[in-house]
């Protein structure tokens, strides 16, 4: 009931009227049936527009520690994404991938939508990365369509780090459906769900026209985190004791 609080009466006004978002593709996403709707990754904000514009209920797959946060504000925090059925997902150690297949594949069991983000996390620097296989695993096994979605503006809108976001024009656009069905069966494949999986990423790329990077997204960040860390090093470096 909280979902559709938020989407109707709280929220979904809410951004209608700061976003003005315009949806292009809309038709693409089926009216009944289970599906998983596969975006790109570029502002937290992305976790409720999308919601707000699509009329069937939606579940996303949300890293942990949204759930996880200290004090009031990670308990409200917690409380919110749990009301607005959102699903904690553990991202570290070997088990979390299967965890967030099996999560994902439970919800389209239910014959519902599921949104999942390929890269894994947001980008840092508005460019679109490597998906991870997991989305053609799902979509493989549950043998169901999946359907590219392109958030455009929502990086400009709301960068990492930035929290009151900014009014910005944002366009979501969805792709059409794309069927996997000559692959059942071949889930188990690396091959396989590496070509599902970038024929996904290039779907989303057509519709967002972003600069694509054929690396993951997690190991861009950190990489940059290690320079960042190495250039502060250098302008100050630590002085010698006694």
């Amino acid at each position: 009931m909280f979902y559709y609080v938020l989407k109707y009466v709280l929220l979904g006004p809410l951004l209608r009227l700061v976003f003005r978002p315009r949806i292009e593709g809309l038709e693409h996403v089926p009216a009944e049936g289970p599906a998983i709707v596969a975006g790109n990754h570029l502002s937290f904000s992305d976790h409720f527009l999308m919601p707000a514009i699509i009329k069937r209920r939606i579940t996303f797959l949300a890293k942990k520690e949204y759930f996880t946060g200290p004090g009031i504000k990670g308990r409200l925090t917690a409380a919110f994404f749990r009301s607005a059925g959102q699903i904690p997902v553990d991202r570290k150690g070997k088990e979390a991938g299967q965890a967030a297949i099996r999560e994902g594949l439970g919800v389209l069991r239910k014959q519902e939508l599921l949104g999942i983000y390929p890269e894994g996390t947001r980008s840092h620097d508005g460019r679109l990365y490597k998906g991870k296989v997991g989305v053609a695993v799902m979509a493989l096994k549950a043998q169901v369509p999946v359907i590219p979605c392109a958030m455009i503006g929502t990086f400009e809108a709301q960068p990492p780090g930035k929290v009151i976001p900014n009014i910005h024009p944002v366009v979501i656009r969805f792709g059409k459906p794309l069927d996997f069905s000559r692959y059942a069966g071949m889930e188990d494949e690396r091959a396989i769900l590496r070509a599902v999986t970038d024929e996904i990423m290039y779907a989303i790329l057509s519709l967002s026209e972003q600069e694509y990077v054929d690396e993951y997204a997690a190991v861009a960040k950190a990489a940059q985190a290690e320079t960042a860390a190495a250039e502060k090093g250098r302008r100050f470096p630590r002085m010698p004791l006694g």
